[in-house]
């Protein structure tokens, strides 16, 4: 397996990993509020369960790194096997 390989596979799982967050959005919100009490219900309206934009919201309401930000959300969702 080449590199090419390796970054396509890692693309597919990243994307299968968004797409079960985006459908599973609904329960998850209250997860996520227990851990980022900060953001609001239009900051959850917004994120519909996108990574990324998980991401931007915890980095603009906590002040993190887009690095640290990234961590919390990759280890919020090991945790919760999501």
């Amino acid at each position: 397996m080449d590199n090419q390989d390796i970054n396509e596979n890692s693309m597919d799982d990243q994307n299968m990993n968004n797409q079960t967050l985006k459908g599973e959005w609904n329960q998850l919100k209250g997860s996520v509020k227990q851990k980022w009490a900060d953001l609001t219900d239009d900051d959850l309206t917004h994120i519909e369960g996108d990574r990324d934009k998980l991401v931007g919201r915890v980095q603009e309401r906590y002040g993190h790194s887009k690095e640290d930000a990234e961590h919390d959300v990759d280890d919020w969702r090991r945790e919760n096997q999501y």
